[in-house]
């Protein structure tokens, strides 16, 4: 199943076609895109048996972000080896470094992004939805909680980030526009091997990141697990599972995106964001 959100409302998507869901359930299902995570495992449930004989065209302007207001975003920080290295710090195994980004960063998958400095960093990322409330769940039972995967950019303005005494992780990825997500969220049985998917970042004809999240350092599952042994973990939140290798700051010397570009973030089975960059 892929659904997302068109034109502010919920919808199955197929290709380039787009059902209602508040129409083709009779209202059994409401129109906000945030609103199928309070009954999760029936919305799933009448979902998976829907035809897209009513169903109608949609182009990319109408598409939002597929999830709007989720009660907690986390974000995980050194989940790639290879990024590990490139930032001169020690990855964990068993206790990743957790942030959040504050929910008024989001913005969809083809809107266009300010960027307030001459410092922003591309982050692309595979991004979790949580279906339903998971707390002191285990490995094994980590997918179960999860309704769908989807693209996300963790945007990263670095000098407020790592501005001192004490790194400040959270403002620095949560100016407005910091993440766009989308296209749609995929459940995990639409894709082929949901442990194994390529994931990249281009502008333009150069590609900057290009990776696998079969090497993620903790897991999907595991990341529900851990971080639900912890706190409650919502139906609708949102989980940013960390970044491969290529990062600007990483490189020498460093290098951050620029208005007049466009940052296209794409994950196999997923889709693609496109996001232009405009001067603040």
């Amino acid at each position: 199943m892929r659904y997302g959100n068109i034109n502010g409302r919920v919808a199955l998507l197929s290709g380039d076609l787009a059902l209602d869901v508040e129409k083709a359930s009779d209202g059994r299902f409401g129109p906000d895109p945030d609103g199928v995570y309070e009954k999760w495992d029936e919305f799933a449930a009448w979902a998976r048996g829907q035809s897209f004989e009513d169903a109608v065209p949609f182009t990319y302007v109408e598409v939002g972000p597929p999830v709007l207001r989720p009660a907690q975003i986390f974000a995980i920080g050194l989940n790639y080896d290879a990024h590990a290295s490139e930032s001169g710090m020690q990855a964990s195994a068993t206790a990743p470094p957790v942030f959040t980004k504050f929910v008024t960063s989001i913005t969809g998958p083809y809107d266009a992004v300010r960027l307030p400095s001459a410092s922003v960093d591309w982050e692309v990322e595979l991004v979790v939805v949580i279906g339903k409330r998971a707390e002191g769940v285990t490995k094994e039972q980590g997918w179960d909680h999860v309704a769908g995967l989807t693209i996300g950019q963790d945007l990263s303005e670095r000098e407020v980030q790592l501005a001192g005494p004490v790194p400040q992780f959270s403002l620095g990825k949560s100016y407005p526009g910091f993440s766009p997500i989308g296209p749609a969220i995929v459940t995990p049985d639409e894709l082929a091997d949901r442990d194994d998917l390529a994931l990249s970042c281009s502008v333009g004809d150069e590609v900057l990141q290009d990776g696998r999240t079969r090497d993620l350092i903790v897991s999907v599952p595991a990341l529900v697990s851990y971080l639900s042994s912890v706190v409650a973990l919502l139906p609708g939140d949102v989980i940013f599972t960390g970044t491969p290798a290529g990062v600007g700051m990483g490189r020498d010397p460093k290098r951050y995106l620029v208005p007049g570009t466009t940052l296209v973030s794409e994950i196999e089975g997923i889709g693609r964001l496109r996001n232009d960059l405009v001067a603040d």
